[in-house]
């Protein structure tokens, strides 16, 4: 509904010659007096207008074809609201479409199977993945989640370097580590990796080879840790159900010849220059469609002849690009922020087209436990790892409580209220709403309900206010999932999920309260119609922790599941 009403306002807007290509915000009205849906687009256009708010919303009003089958009237309302009636038959009709239609209620078909490449987590084989790897995730995972039920073929990709400074100091670490089990004195330098898992892995070598490896410099230490360490990184991407389709190495870029090739069209174009045995990048003067403009030019190839990140990442880009996808989306953590404008106007000077390319950046997560932080740092491997926090609180909950926030917004992991398994934790709360509809679905069927007979239910009766309110916040969920998909944004979904749980919560304790709003009535029809209604809600429910990546349990055996017929 949101989304037709929205295409009928902009229809009058445009009549009216008014363009706006933002979006229109609906609100569900306090009282149905005043309508079901308003919006104060009027208020918003008036003053750029240079008109009343009111007289503009009639305007409006006046220009609007509205399909009566849906929407009877609009009405004007205080300083320029525009309130919407929907046709009394409207949310039964709805309901029955939803019935009919059940497997593709809130899926789209406006991807049209173009190519989305979905980077993240890109974790290097250092060590184990911490809870803001986990975020990232979690958080690509469901991105591409929203991508494919809206159509979009989606490619996960997870790009990592095997090489380079960071893996360099991972091997000497562990083979430091070796020299220390075998009986040395090591003075251990402060920026390697000081982990426990560093000394397990020199410890499987030692158990191995013995002394045999004594006279090895760092290498193959490294590459024992690395597969050590991207095996234990795969089976915790396995635990929280998440597959790549892609794991691309950053050493193929040097192998292929693509650093090399980006390097030789940078000074074809004269693009760099060199200052202090570097090669510097002429950033300052690029064109910068993707953040802040740079101040100050950058260096791309160090004095030492070892790239820094922008280069790499550069390269890897054009790797996408020439692989066809329509869209491309990065997802990185905040401190990436200052390196990836640079990287998009490196590749826009040389000619590329960035404007399919969207960068997302999370903001990093703090654990709390009893309110305090707990520090982390990954060199000294003093923090929870994803491991860790999946043995305690499974992949539903960990998911969840990781993207119920705006990937925008700083995240305070809960531990104490993730570990609880009552109605405060939202997980269990939207669960535990699924689980009640299928234990009333049981308890029907033991009565003698068919219910594959509901489809034919007279929905019309379905007239308490409870009912409406879980109905309209059912149609809601296309115009949700279409959103989602165009904003990319995941935790909206979780609140519509709290929401939906909400209602039919509230729905079912009205129902032990008053006999005439329980599901299963002595009045045939009535029950029918209600079991119509508890179905398509655990279907909604079920297909939005899809989406999430968290399971829809048939059965909850924890205490706070009330047993409501």
């Amino acid at each position: 509904m949101k989304t037709y009403l929205s295409d009928q306002l902009k229809n009058a807007l445009s009549s009216l010659s008014i363009t706006y290509d933002g979006d229109i915000i609906f609100t569900r009205t306090k009282d149905e007096k005043f309508g079901h849906l308003a919006t104060n687009i009027a208020m918003i256009l008036a003053k750029p207008q240079n008109i009343n708010p009111r007289e503009l919303a009639q305007q409006i009003v006046s220009n609007l074809k509205l399909n009566p089958e849906l929407v009877t009237r609009a009405e004007i309302a205080g300083g320029g609201f525009i309130n919407f009636f929907y046709n009394p038959n409207y949310l039964y009709t709805q309901l029955a479409l939803i019935q009919k239609n059940i497997d593709q209620f809130g899926m789209h078909t406006f991807g049209q199977s173009k190519k989305v490449n979905v980077e993240f987590v890109s974790a290097n084989p250092t060590g184990p993945l911490s809870i803001g790897h986990g975020r990232q995730a979690v958080l690509g995972d469901v991105i591409a989640r929203i991508l494919s039920n809206a159509g979009f073929h989606v490619t996960r990709e997870y790009y990592f370097n095997n090489a380079g400074v960071q893996m360099k100091k991972l091997g000497e670490s562990v083979r430091l580590r070796y020299f220390e089990l075998l009986g040395e004195t090591i003075d251990f330098p402060e920026k390697h990796y000081e982990g426990a898992y560093i000394r397990d892995i020199a410890q499987s070598i030692l158990n191995k080879h013995r002394d045999s490896w004594k006279s090895f410099d760092f290498v193959p230490f490294k590459n024992v840790a690395e597969e050590i360490l991207f095996d234990d990184i795969k089976k915790v991407l396995k635990r929280l159900n998440i597959e790549f389709d892609v794991y691309f190495n950053e050493d193929t870029l040097y192998k292929n010849g693509n650093i090399e090739r980006l390097i030789t069209a940078f000074k074809e174009k004269q693009l760099t220059y060199e200052k202090d045995g570097a090669l510097w990048l002429k950033t300052s003067s690029f064109d910068y469609e993707h953040g802040p403009k740079a101040e100050n030019d950058k260096v791309i190839l160090k004095s030492t002849g070892e790239p820094t990140y922008r280069l790499p990442d550069m390269a890897y880009h054009v790797t996408k690009f020439d692989r066809g996808f329509d869209y491309i989306i990065d997802i990185f953590g905040a401190d990436h922020i200052a390196e990836y404008p640079d990287v998009l106007a490196g590749l826009k000077a040389l000619g590329y087209e960035t404007s399919h390319v969207r960068v997302l950046i999370h903001q990093f997560v703090t654990l709390l436990k009893e309110g305090e932080i707990l520090k982390m740092s990954k060199r000294k491997a003093n923090y929870v790892t994803i491991d860790e926090l999946l043995d305690t609180l499974g992949s539903d909950v960990f998911r969840y409580f990781l993207i119920m926030r705006g990937h925008n917004s700083h995240l305070n992991f809960d531990l104490e209220l993730a570990v609880k398994e009552t109605m405060e934790n939202p997980v269990f709360y939207i669960q535990n709403a699924h689980a009640r509809i299928c234990s009333i679905e049981n308890k029907a069927i033991s009565k003698g309900f068919n219910l594959s007979d509901s489809a034919n239910a007279d929905l019309a009766l379905l007239s308490a206010d409870d009912e409406k309110d879980i109905i309209q916040k059912l149609l809601e969920f296309p115009d949700l999932t279409h959103r989602l998909a165009l904003v990319l944004e995941v935790h909206p979904l979780t609140t519509y999920l709290e929401e939906l749980a909400g209602l039919y919560h509230r729905y079912q304790t009205a129902g032990k309260k008053n006999d005439a709003l329980r599901v299963i009535t002595s009045n045939h029809d009535l029950t029918l119609a209600r079991l119509a209604l508890c179905q398509v809600t655990r279907a909604v429910i079920a297909k939005g922790l899809d989406i999430l990546g968290v399971s829809a349990p048939a059965f909850m055996t924890r205490e706070e599941e009330i047993d409501t017929p």
